[in-house]
């Protein structure tokens, strides 16, 4: 069993007055039932996923959700949404009430929520495994923040860069996980020891039927997946790059309007994410399409049926979900981008904080030199604030002084504490 930072972090949340009522989402198989029903066992558990049951549960009043259930998880509550009106009147008539509420996508965030919990509800998000938390055993091995993530909390660059990488014993486990997340991505499933590799490969192909069959199928309300299943190949084939809309709609032979339906759905479900594009100065010829990424990358070489080393643009777009993850665990002041200019120039990963910019290049290659560091430079002449320093993260195993403000860091380093 893997520890996860949310539980830390809903513990701490759900024990002040703005606690009381928790919202926690994420794609399904995230292990959010496991969590909850581990770091609150003395909350009762309320599955409504059997629509047999489900009913039984609607026709409840306040008073008799308090008198039942004065503390109470709530699974699967995208399947009975007038339920959250019921939530409602038990928050504001019973004080006493603390309920924690567990959705398979972002459809939480929607209608009901906005507009019935709003300023009552905390929304947190659980995402597949961060690479620290792969590092643990059980759900008492503390998760350490990586080094990335506290070098952005402080900007003490000593974080980064102190230390001999190969004489330490965490560092050669982080590689050996870097290598299964790289493979098998981060659900919490594929990270059990006792499953062979072909055991994973099924698991993660069973995922993706599950999916369209299931979330997918809800979200869109479709009768004919076969369309949805040649976009999202499309996709998978193409993530990495800019979002064209017009190529994927040519290969899925759809309409531009289903493609952008398409991708939101896949957003709100917690499959992919669109890396927006940074453009703010205005006298560069500056991209402003999106880049998508898969948020799991076990998820997209299962969909591709890829196997053995990933690719370059896998290895990049596998870097850049760790890290959006590892930030929006840590709830980080910071937004992402990409950056990319019209005469080629490009910027993997561009984190802003209130004061500075972190830009980032993603290399798979075992060795880099000065010459991968060439679009981190001179940055200054378009960006509007300063570089804090710019990294390459790659497969090298050295720190390497790159010159002009960049550092070239094993990424088993920097995304592991």
């Amino acid at each position: 069993m893997k520890n996860r930072i949310m539980l830390s972090n809903m513990k701490q949340k759900a024990d002040t007055r703005l606690g009381r009522l928790i919202a926690l989402t994420g794609a399904r198989q995230t292990g959010k039932t496991t969590l909850v029903q581990a770091g609150f066992p003395e909350y009762d558990f309320v599955s409504l996923e059997d629509p047999i049951a489900r009913p039984d549960f609607i026709a409840l009043s306040a008073a008799q959700w308090q008198q039942r259930y004065p503390r109470v998880i709530l699974d699967e509550i995208q399947k009975a949404p007038s339920i959250v009106e019921s939530v409602k009147a038990v928050y504001d008539r019973y004080p006493d009430n603390r309920a924690i509420l567990l959705g398979s996508s972002q459809i939480l965030l929607m209608e009901q929520i906005r507009e019935s919990l709003a300023g009552r509800v905390t929304l947190l998000e659980l995402y597949p495994l961060t690479l620290p938390e792969l590092l643990t055993d059980s759900w008492d091995d503390p998760v350490m923040d990586s080094r990335l993530v506290r070098y952005l909390e402080t900007g003490d660059l000593d974080i980064l860069t102190s230390g001999i990488p190969q004489q330490s014993a965490r560092y050669a486990r982080a590689v050996d996980h870097l290598d299964h997340y790289l493979e098998f991505g981060g659900m919490p499933v594929v990270s059990d020891v006792t499953l062979s590799r072909e055991d994973r490969y099924g698991w993660l192909r069973d995922y993706l039927r599950t999916y369209l069959q299931r979330d997918l199928r809800d979200l869109a309300n479709l009768r004919d997946l076969v369309p949805y299943v040649r976009m999202l190949k499309a996709l998978g084939e193409l993530a990495g790059g800019l979002l064209n809309v017009n190529e994927l709609a040519r290969l899925a032979g759809v309409t531009h309007r289903t493609i952008k339906r398409f991708v939101t759905y896949l957003e709100i479900s917690y499959q992919v994410i669109q890396l927006q594009p940074w453009f703010r100065n205005r006298s560069k010829r500056l991209s402003k399409a999106a880049k998508i990424h898969f948020l799991d990358p076990g998820i997209q070489r299962a969909l591709l049926n890829r196997r053995g080393q990933p690719t370059g643009t896998e290895f990049e777009g596998a870097i850049i979900a760790e890290v959006y993850k590892q930030v929006r665990n840590a709830r980080l002041p910071v937004d992402c981008y990409h950056l990319r200019t019209f005469d080629g120039r490009e910027v993997d990963l561009l984190i802003e904080t209130e004061a500075s910019y972190v830009p980032i290049e993603i290399k798979s290659k075992d060795r880099v030199s000065h010459a991968d560091a060439r679009h981190l430079r001179r940055l200054s002449e378009i960006l509007d604030k300063p570089v804090l320093h710019a990294l390459v993260l790659s497969n090298d195993p050295h720190i390497r002084n790159l010159g002009d403000g960049v550092t070239g860091l094993p990424a088993g380093w920097a995304l592991c504490g």
